[in-house]
């Protein structure tokens, strides 16, 4: 690391609460042990959110989607998450059997605020509970059970700064890589960048549940 950078690192509690001063009062009111009936609608109205983890291996952040009201409050301490199809990585999963801390950010299209909820995750496979989130015949493999320690409500800056929802400042697809040259750069050319992006469409319309 360059010399001049380290000697500007910030190392301790003190100097960091001293460059930011005291958070004030509505910062520290929006926090809550519990998924108040006012963060629930939030919730019941995303259809997306971001699942970070930790284990082992290393952290991870993982993204999560469906149609809103996916993940279920099924009471003010307790969340319900089917785990739907992926690329069986499993790294999520993996990390929450060895360290179940789990943190989920909860984004609303076209809404500036974002909700963070804390907690702890098991994975269940109980039949009832696999059936209940369903799509057609298809069950999900598992459910996350998260037990909710604690409920943020994040401001708009973020949003607002960023533009995320505003349309004249998204990104056409055509201005990155695709997935086939991505993969094929990285694997070495053995997968074929043409007939993967081909087959993409459809491989991700049969395989969403």
């Amino acid at each position: 690391m360059d010399h001049a950078l380290d000697q500007h690192l910030v190392r301790d509690v003190a100097t960091l609460e001293a460059i930011y001063g005291a958070a004030s009062e509505a910062s520290q009111a929006k926090e809550v042990d519990h998924v108040h009936p006012l963060y629930a609608r939030f919730i019941e109205k995303a259809p997306f959110f971001v699942l970070a983890t930790g284990g082992p291996g290393g952290m991870d952040a993982s993204p999560r989607g469906d149609a809103a009201g996916f993940v279920t409050v099924a009471d003010p301490r307790t969340l319900l998450i089917p785990d739907r199809r992926g690329n069986n990585r499993i790294d999520s999963l993996r990390n929450i059997l060895a360290d179940p801390r789990v943190a989920l950010l909860f984004l609303v299209p076209g809404v500036g605020e974002t909700l963070r909820v804390n907690g702890r995750a098991s994975i269940s496979i109980e039949p009832a509970l696999l059936e209940r989130f369903a799509v057609g015949e298809k069950a999900p493999r598992s459910v996350l059970v998260v037990a909710v320690e604690t409920v943020y409500f994040q401001c708009s800056k973020a949003i607002v700064r960023s533009g995320l929802w505003d349309p004249t400042r998204h990104v056409a697809r055509s201005a990155l890589p695709t997935s086939g040259t991505i993969l094929a750069t990285l694997s070495g050319e053995r997968i074929n960048a043409a007939e993967y992006d081909a087959a993409l469409p459809e491989r991700v319309r049969a395989t969403l549940y």
